[in-house]
């Protein structure tokens, strides 16, 4: 992977792609070079650790091209929508749950219910805001059937206004419409707010929305993945790509700006489109998640320190060597412990 200007140089071997231990290729040495003006070119040797499960180690050694793969949003959006329905279905047979279609506040829900849904739990309600880069849904069905059985509690996955048709605010603006009709129903210390990725940023965005609107923040929230600040990208975005060492990734630009979420004018460090620059205390319990291949590793770690300085209760588990939303693949152990994490986390917050 060559980068160029300000970027760092990484090529990495995994030893799944590599030759047998005492080829002439073993012999290579890790490499670093610090420019003047601080940019490292480095060459790393990782091999596939033997700190994950199996099948995680399965998934780090599938050798990906690097080549950039350019598809049309229409194409994404399809692909996106057959994956989800796929796995989706692969998760109900783990976890099973009912879905339905719904709209709440004008805007479209899919309703999960959980195979069990105690007396004691039915006036709990969790919120889930789909991962997707902001323009597709890759996590109502994914991010939600499995918290909800694990749960035992209802899951409204909010299906938001997408970009880049429908750029900031119009996502959060359904989030919180549907946030405020809820409210009629369930009680805030009976309501959750999580999400993956986009989805993640959008809990952050949402409960900073909430408090400056004067408005109940829920009991819980679980940031999956995110970040909190649009003004500049983290160290792991130079870094890893959505699988991780796998895949094509872009030079990361200093001055870039998500153009498809951000339309020209808005502040990049307005406090509720980047919480990182928000009044965050107060905010409810907040557990965030990532892991070590993560290209959002430096996002959510730098806004659960933003919350722990607040105050914040925010508990940061980072799983080893994972890439990106990892947890969207039913077949890992390692899904099944974040899921089991989620679902408790949340649970343990409510009704207080």
């Amino acid at each position: 992977m060559r980068f160029s200007g300000r970027v760092a140089l990484c090529t990495v071997l995994l030893s799944a792609i590599c030759p047998r231990p005492g080829t002439a290729q073993q012999t290579r040495t890790d490499t670093t070079t610090i420019a003047p003006d601080g940019t490292a070119y480095v060459t790393r040797v990782v091999p596939v650790p033997s700190t994950v499960s199996r099948e995680a180690q399965n998934v780090l050694a599938r050798v990906v091209g690097d080549a950039a793969k350019p598809e049309t949003l229409a194409e994404r959006r399809a692909g996106t929508d057959k994956w989800q329905a796929a796995t989706g279905e692969a998760f109900k047979k783990i976890y099973p749950v009912t879905i339905a279609p719904d709209t709440i506040a004008g805007v479209p829900v899919r309703v999960i219910t959980p195979a069990s849904l105690p007396a004691s739990k039915r006036d709990r309600i969790l919120i889930n805001l789909h991962g997707g880069g902001f323009n597709s849904d890759s996590g109502s069905l994914t991010e939600t059937i499995p918290v909800a059985y694990l749960s035992e509690t209802k899951v409204i996955a909010v299906l938001y206004r997408l970009a880049p048709e429908h750029p900031f605010p119009a996502g959060l603006d359904d989030a919180v419409a549907v946030y405020k009709e809820l409210l009629k129903t369930y009680q805030p210390r009976n309501i959750a707010v999580y999400g993956t990725s986009a989805g993640a940023i959008l809990t952050a965005e949402l409960t900073a929305k909430l408090r400056h609107d004067h408005l109940p923040l829920p009991a819980v929230t679980g940031i999956f993945s995110g970040l909190g600040d649009f003004s500049q990208t983290g160290d792991s975005i130079a870094l890893f790509s959505l699988g991780g060492f796998a895949g094509h990734l872009e030079p990361p630009d200093p001055q870039w700006r998500n153009t498809e979420y951000l339309t020209a004018g808005i502040d990049a460090k307005d406090p509720v489109l980047s919480p990182v620059y928000a009044d965050l205390r107060g905010f409810p319990p907040t557990l965030f998640l990532t892991s070590g291949r993560d290209l959002l590793l430096s996002g959510t770690t730098i806004l659960h320190r933003a919350y722990l300085r607040a105050g914040v209760d925010a508990q940061l588990v980072v799983f080893e060597a994972l890439p990106h939303a990892f947890w969207n693949n039913p077949e890992l152990p390692e899904s099944k412990e974040a899921h089991q994490l989620m679902a408790d986390f949340l649970s343990k917050h409510l009704g207080k």
